[in-house]
């Protein structure tokens, strides 16, 4: 079964693939573009967001982390869209949590946003309709908090990276565990496994970790099951 997948930053993203592709069972092949392929770091922060843009952080292939406005990278998005859809991808999941706008299209495929399932599943899952909400950089505090404020009566927004370092994601766990809410949403695909199980351990809440339930959609959605 081939599936499309699309980061904003520059594929492929082996640190994504390394906590999905068990669920997968081995019957995926994973075709990957980014919205940054073939750029060089200085034709990358011509991108910098300027008041009003809606910010987007992703990783590149040396492991390093760029934000960036998402207007930039649509066209880019769409040219991928379209190579995949014509490559035959049965389905295009996009490694990111953030939202695009409609006028992203494919012709005859889903095309699945993690924001999309999380916005329908989180509010299940917090009693309280009180969530954290962990965001990789400062500059999208209000748009997190805004975004969340639709779905729960309360959000509280923290910034720490999943492309930063381990200490300050251990910060933030000791910042939140006390804290009222009873859900952390670790909002970026970026967030690993192992970040998930240290929050869980350091905060005593649950925790969504948005690229395993992305991927145990997709394995429903398209029945991968191995076959007898």
């Amino acid at each position: 079964m081939k599936i499309g997948a699309i980061t904003i930053g520059q594929a492929p993203r082996v640190d994504v693939t390394a906590d999905i592709m068990d669920i997968f069972e081995g019957q995926a092949e994973l075709v990957q573009a980014g919205g940054l392929d073939g750029l060089t770091k200085e034709e990358i922060a011509k991108f910098k967001p300027e008041e009003g843009d809606y910010v987007l952080v992703s990783r590149l292939t040396d492991g390093t982390s760029v934000t960036f406005a998402e207007r930039y990278i649509l066209p880019r998005l769409q040219e991928a869209i379209d190579r995949m859809e014509e490559d035959g991808c049965r389905l295009i999941m996009f490694f990111c949590t953030g939202k695009f706008p409609e006028t992203l299209t494919s012709k005859n495929i889903p095309l699945l946003y993690p924001c999309d399932i999380l916005d329908r599943i989180v509010p299940l899952m917090t009693k309280k309709s009180n969530i954290i909400c962990m965001t990789p950089s400062p500059l999208q505090l209000a748009q997190t908090e805004g975004k969340w404020s639709q779905y729960v009566d309360k959000v509280t927004s923290i910034a720490a990276s999943p492309y930063g370092e381990w200490e300050d994601l251990e910060k933030a766990a000791e910042q939140v565990k006390d804290m009222d809410a009873d859900l952390i949403v670790l909002d970026c695909i970026g967030y690993t496994q192992e970040m998930k199980r240290m929050f869980e351990e350091k905060t005593g809440k649950m925790v969504v970790l948005p690229r395993t339930l992305l991927a145990r959609v997709v394995s429903e959605l398209t029945d991968l099951k191995k076959r007898g």
